[in-house]
């Protein structure tokens, strides 16, 4: 497979906040058949380095890194290009794109709303 597709949150030190994360990707790893991998920006193994330069030795060429995050933030306008741009340096093989956050796009809008909307004992107008 020449693709994959990065799952990345901020990282913590801490093994229960890591918990959700890691609880996602393998619910989200057995639904799909796409190459799916979890990574850190820091704090935590596996960080983004280290899996895209996994990829990179795997033949992957094309990866696309998706963050969990609720909206772009310094980390995402500074910190997090500045790493794919080393990496793109470090690993001229696969073509890296970061995506926007996952929290702008309008299907997550969505999810949230209802998960919302039940806790307010409220139904969204369709």
């Amino acid at each position: 497979m020449s693709y994959s597709l990065i799952l990345l949150a901020h990282g913590s030190s801490d093994a229960k906040w890591r918990a959700p994360f890691e609880r996602l990707h393998e619910a989200l790893a057995a639904r799909m058949e796409a190459n799916l991998r979890l990574a850190y920006m820091e704090l935590s193994e596996p960080s983004l380095e280290s899996t895209v330069a996994e990829l990179a030795a795997s033949g992957i060429q094309r990866a696309e890194i998706l963050p969990l995050f609720f909206a772009a933030g310094r980390h995402l306008r500074k910190d997090v290009p500045a790493q794919v741009e080393a990496l793109r340096s470090a690993h001229p093989s696969v073509d890296l794109q970061l995506l926007p956050p996952v929290g702008e796009h309008p299907a997550f809008v969505e999810a949230l709303a209802a998960v919302i909307a039940e806790q307010a004992g409220e139904a969204l107008p369709t």
